[in-house]
This record gives structure tokens, sequence and C-alpha cells, in this order.
């Protein structure tokens, strides 16, 4: 039998539960709406905290300054803090942070084709 996630030929209990707890802990890492846009704010270079507020439009700065501490916990984002005055602080994402783009690439394909599956629904039910 063929597992609807993957590729495994075999479906055991504990290749289900293992498969469960491995996602539980991709989700526990990246949870919530800003780290995965934060990552990819971050993506084109570094980035000052106004500017990385300024290009996540709705974030608080003390929701900004929580997730930017969990992802560098995580080894995602450094901080790097020049001495110059006033003091410049600059959040980069490490080369770590590589190992989400497929997951990133993969979020963003899936969001763009689920935004116009829903947009084409919107348009067939008020044209009915």
């Amino acid at each position: 039998m063929e597992s609807h996630f993957g590729n495994d030929k075999t479906h055991t209990p504990e290749a289900c539960k293992a498969s469960v707890s491995a996602v539980r802990d991709a989700l526990y890492v990246l949870n919530g709406k800003w780290k995965l846009p934060l990552i990819v704010s971050l993506s084109n270079g570094g980035m000052r905290f106004n500017d990385i507020q300024r290009s996540l439009d709705g974030i608080t700065p003390k929701i900004l300054s929580k997730e930017l501490r969990e992802l560098e916990l995580n080894e995602f984002v450094t901080r790097k803090v020049f001495a110059t005055t006033p003091v410049t602080i600059v959040y980069e994402l490490t080369p770590y942070s590589r190992s989400l783009d497929s997951v990133v690439n993969e979020l963003r394909n899936w969001g763009m084709q689920h935004r116009e599956r829903i947009v084409n629904s919107m348009r067939k039910q008020s044209a009915a």
C-alpha cells in the first residue's frame, strides 16, 4: 500500500508515528504565521530590525523580536552587532537556513495554486 505522503510502500503504525513526529518537530520549530515569511524576507540579504518589520506588514515589534530570537536559537538566523554610533544590528540567514529552500519553494508554489483555485471558485459562484 502506498502512503499518501511519500513513496513508502510499507505503511506500518511505527512508520506513521515516525512521520507524524517528524512533521510535529518541523512545525514546532517553524510554528506561527511569521517564521517562514520572516525567513523569506531575509532571503535577499541581511536586514535591520525596522526594515524587517516594514517588509512584514502587520507584525508588531514584540512579536518580531520573539520570532527573531527563536529563529536564532534554532540556527536559522544570526544577529550581527556593529560598533557604530548608534549601534547597528543586522539579522542574516545562516547557511543552515538553506535547508528550508525546497520547503519554502513548495509552499510558495502551493500557495499560488491555492489562491488561484479559490479566486476561480469565487468567480464561478458570483457568476452563477
